[in-house]
């Protein structure tokens, strides 16, 4: 009798070994937070227009520099900028010879442009450093030994054009605004022909027919309606291509005559959602493909032969999804990044020549080879019967059933949700918990009428949209009711505030990044170049002098008595649209009122961090907070 029950507990010893070692297999490796948030060496890739050279910014002594890859001669790659206190910021090629690039220095936000030529590798400044911003104006290349590029040092508020040289001439100044020109194109020739006007309130289309004439006015939307310039058409300076929603709900691709001032007729367009970008040739003046995303990205081509290279390339591909970076003259090397919703994929160059793909960079090589999870396309039903769609990403190796949950929404929000590598939400899920994000009423992509019903809908029925996807999840039994966080950036965490204060009983926590705590300050203290835009908002999220009442009733810092739930915030210092000030306030109220709360503060930071170790701690003090919370 005592050798059976020596025999039996050793059996049992022996199972329960066996049935740890097989839980153990199961269980989800931690990967390291730096595998999932760590700069990439090389970034920025671009092809010279001949397809001889590719340049990108490379890492060198903890500066970013230009560095040049030599398609025909890899001996001769090389490094062109030799920053050591500043960044390489951008940069374009002017023509096959010359880079046009700009820095940042960390210490100040002067604004410094310079060229450098490619073969002898000399540097010099097109601009004397000045306190202004900047921006690349399309297409940017050099016409007559010089680039067209929009800088703000006159006012601020407005950008004036200038035309930089690389012979030694003077720049010039040779558009100056009237103060609401927001967007130039430049046709072939040099000549800027079209610029867009926007008071806030209407756009307005102008054009010219040279440099010489005065524009005048070709149409006038409110700004839920817009025309979107993509280039002149073929051997036309009266004819564009371009994108939009007027007369319609969903932006299309059209053509449009500027002296008819009329829509000549639609070329493509999608029921379902707004059609994206595509890809217009600013060498060839023409439309190679149109482009759309509902769960993925689809094209629709007008060139066969780019659909053939396509086709190729998806081939080649292995059933990885790409986007196009960059391509040269000819479409005959192309540029592309390659991803899933499990690999955050590499950076390759295609090369008719040879129909070959070849690898310039891994995006993150301590993730390729990782066992990550998978990301689902999702549709729910609001309260109102409005169809909302989004993400579900799963952890691996656990049933998809009563999961700790934490809900993502989207910044913006005029800004959209869609299937491919989410670092974020594959460091969460990594982490066991389910994540929920979605395309609540205000995200862009789905047209005028589902753009338009998130308007000074800011703590109201966007809130709503959320909250409903949240309900929907934990009746479907996938989110377990008392471990789910909401956790975001920007409007995002706003929304977690938010839920922090009139949604405590669904939320276990909250986690706010940058979220706005106070819609008077977020008002008061936008910088000048935005504040053209400021009628806009005002339709988008309300007048905080007119309606102030509102604001005052959606603003988290004048509601923080009724949080009942821990809190996490985390802020820069030098954000403009989130005051310190505010979020100090907020911080304190709940720490009067006993409420957990932990708060993350980088003085030398703006909205978002740029420095690598505080955004390792940023993700460091969340994995905390939410096993603590939400963990299991």
């Amino acid at each position: 009798m005592r050798l059976f029950m020596r025999a039996h507990i050793i059996l049992s010893i022996v199972i329960i070994t066996l049935l740890g070692m097989g839980c153990s297999e199961n269980r989800t490796e931690r990967i390291p937070i730096e595998s999932f948030f760590s700069t990439p060496e090389k970034t920025f890739f671009k092809i010279s227009p001949d397809g001889n050279f590719i340049a990108y910014i490379g890492l060198d002594n903890h500066c970013k520099n230009i560095f040049l890859l030599n398609l025909n001669n890899r001996d001769s790659s090389k490094q062109l900028t030799y920053q050591n206190d500043m960044n390489v910021n951008s940069f374009v090629w002017g023509d096959n010879e010359e880079i046009i690039f700009s820095i940042e220095q960390a210490t100040n936000d002067s604004l410094r442009l310079y060229a450098v030529n490619i073969l002898t590798d000399a540097i010099q400044p097109l601009i004397k450093p000045m306190k202004a911003k900047f921006r690349w104006v399309q297409p940017s290349r050099l016409y007559d030994k010089g680039i067209i590029v929009a800088i703000n040092n006159r006012d601020s508020s407005t950008f004036d054009l200038h035309k930089l040289y690389i012979d030694g001439r003077k720049s010039e100044v040779i558009l100056q605004n009237p103060g609401n020109i927001n967007s130039w194109y430049i046709s072939n020739d040099g000549q800027v022909r079209l610029v867009m006007a926007n008071d806030s309130v209407e756009e307005s289309l102008m054009y010219r027919a040279d440099n010489l004439q005065p524009f005048h006015q070709v149409l006038k939307n409110d700004f839920g309606s817009t025309i979107i310039p993509m280039g002149f058409v073929k051997n036309s300076t009266t004819n564009i291509y371009a994108l939009s929603n007027i007369g319609r709900d969903k932006l299309s691709l059209i053509e449009y005559d500027l002296v008819g001032k009329r829509e000549v007729h639609e070329i493509f367009s999608n029921k379902e959602v707004d059609l994206d970008w595509g890809d217009y040739s600013h060498y060839t003046n023409e439309m190679n493909y149109a482009s759309y995303t509902v769960s993925k990205k689809k094209r629709y081509f007008f060139n066969e032969k780019v659909a053939q290279i396509f086709k190729k390339i998806s081939e080649k591909t292995k059933g990885s999804e790409f986007d196009v970076i960059d391509v040269d003259a000819q479409f005959d090397k192309i540029i592309i990044r390659t991803y899933t919703d499990t690999n955050p994929g590499a950076i390759y160059y295609f090369d008719c020549q040879d129909n070959d793909l070849h690898k310039l960079t891994d995006n993150n090589p301590n993730l390729k080879d990782r066992d990550l999870s998978q990301t689902e396309f999702i549709k729910y039903q609001a309260r109102d019967g409005k169809i909302i769609t989004g993400f579900i990403t799963y952890p691996l190796h656990e049933d998809r059933k009563n999961l700790p949950m934490v809900v993502l929404p989207h910044d913006g929000p005029n800004q959209r949700e869609v299937w491919g590598f989410d670092h974020e939400a594959q460091f969460l899920a990594n982490r066991g918990y389910v994540v929920f994000q979605m395309n609540y009423r205000g995200s862009i992509g789905f047209g005028k009428e589902f753009w338009s019903a998130g308007f000074k809908e800011w703590g109201g029925k966007i809130q709503d949209d959320i909250t409903d996807g949240v309900k929907w999840l934990i009746r479907e039994g996938i989110a377990d009711k008392d471990r789910i966080a909401i956790v975001g950036k920007g409007f995002g965490g706003y929304s977690a505030l938010h839920a922090a204060c009139f949604n405590s009983d669904m939320y276990a926590c909250a986690v706010s990044y940058s979220g706005f705590t106070n819609l008077f300050t977020y008002f008061r203290d936008i910088p000048p170049y935005v504040k053209p835009y400021l009628q806009k908002y005002y339709q988008i999220i309300g007048n905080p002098v007119r309606e102030s009442g509102m604001f005052k009733q959606i603003s988290p810092v004048f509601h923080s008595n009724r949080v009942k739930i821990p809190v996490l915030l985390a802020q820069g210092g030098k954000d403009r649209f989130s005051s310190v000030t505010d979020a100090n306030q907020f911080v304190q109220k709940l720490k009067n009122n006993n409420i957990p709360v932990q708060y993350i503060l980088k003085e030398e930071e703006g909205r978002t961090f740029k420095k690598e170790e505080n955004i390792i701690q940023y993700y460091q003090e969340l994995e905390k907070f939410l096993d603590k919370y939400i963990g299991k």
